[in-house]
């Protein structure tokens, strides 16, 4: 198994970050879609390592156009010398339409040709291939020697998106190179819903599915005693409550018997009751979840739920000390032995 941590949006910390990520023993650093852009830190974090992957988890697709997401994708991929991934998810309307300022369309296939497109791009700077891409949401048609970079060393960048859906699920099967597991995801529903339609979009397109990288673990909640365990509880209850409230993820709830669930908390962050809406997510919720153990306790832990389904995890804890610090180079390294 591999082990990733979060790289910082920061630009300024980037530098120093990475190759403390690097010296850490890490696999790979990646980089979320919050406050700043996901792309930008590579740049950096490619500058300042030699050894550990780079990418997106993930890139909202929907703002950017193929053809910019397979720009910049290309140039980090010569950079890195190989080590960049794109990851890639789609967000739900309401952002889409009233943050992006963009028109939304069904995003399962829209989503389909944005990765066929993208690859069509790279067909045509590697290997000259005319341009011939059309499809109902994107086309390409059009190129010139004056905007094509040319050929790289490390031309296969692989393609990861987000997916939870099944119509998704089947498209990473199909498509892509890996799935990032959102964090609002129990072990059920990851065995009954996403890993199925994975194997059947794989089936369908005569692909193996072992080959198909499966990211992410969804919450670890951990610390050097009990107390700080419990401390710790607090802020993934209210993540998972904003989760919950969210009715594109009520099916996650819906398997577990927990449904109703979903329009308690809809109602509840209409209010703007936010601190209410954490009380809601019960001890039952968070052990499904998350992973739930002091740092003596969690690498097992992970090591169990991940067995001969997750491929990469993310995890890291607080280093404040050089004792902290051996302490995580040793959790990584059990990890990866894992």
């Amino acid at each position: 198994m591999k082990v990733d941590t979060i790289l910082p949006l920061d630009l300024a910390l980037v530098p120093d970050a990475a190759r403390r990520i690097e010296a850490l023993g890490y696999d790979g650093a990646v980089t979320p879609e919050t406050g700043h852009d996901p792309f930008l830190a590579h740049v950096l974090a490619a500058e300042h390592t030699e050894r550990i992957g780079l990418g997106t988890a993930v890139a909202i697709a929907f703002p950017r156009s193929p053809m910019a997401v397979a720009q910049i994708a290309w140039d980090l991929q010569k950079l890195s010398q190989g080590r960049f991934h794109v990851g890639l998810g789609t967000q739900v309307k309401g952002h889409i339409v009233r943050r992006y300022g963009m028109d939304w369309h069904p995003p399962g296939p829209r989503l389909r040709e944005y990765v066929q497109m993208m690859r069509a791009v790279w067909d045509s700077w590697q290997n000259g291939t005319r341009p011939s891409f059309e499809g109902q949401y994107y086309r390409y048609t059009l190129t010139s020697p004056f905007f094509n970079p040319g050929p790289i060393d490390h031309p296969t960048i692989p393609i990861h998106i987000s997916a939870i859906n099944p119509y998704n699920c089947r498209l990473v099967g199909e498509v892509c190179d890996g799935i990032k597991l959102h964090g609002f995801n129990t072990p059920k529903y990851l065995r009954e819903v996403i890993l199925p339609n994975i194997h059947a979009g794989a089936k369908k397109a005569g692909r193996d599915p072992k080959a198909i990288e499966v990211c992410g673990l969804g919450f670890v909640i951990t610390g050097k005693t009990e107390e700080e365990v419990e401390k710790a509880k607090g802020p993934v209850r209210q993540q998972l409550s904003f989760y919950a409230s969210t009715r594109t993820y009520r099916p996650v709830l819906d398997i577990e018997g927990w449904g109703d669930l979903n329009e308690e908390l809809f109602a509840l962050s209409l209010e703007g009751k936010w601190q209410d809406m954490a009380t809601r997510v019960t001890d039952d919720m968070l052990q499904e979840f998350a992973v739930i153990g002091t740092y003596d306790e969690i690498i097992p832990m992970i090591k169990e739920r991940s067995a001969g389904v997750i491929d990469r995890v993310n995890f890291n804890i607080p280093v404040r000390t050089p004792e902290d610090e051996e302490r995580l180079k040793s959790m990584i390294k059990e990890l990866q032995a894992g």
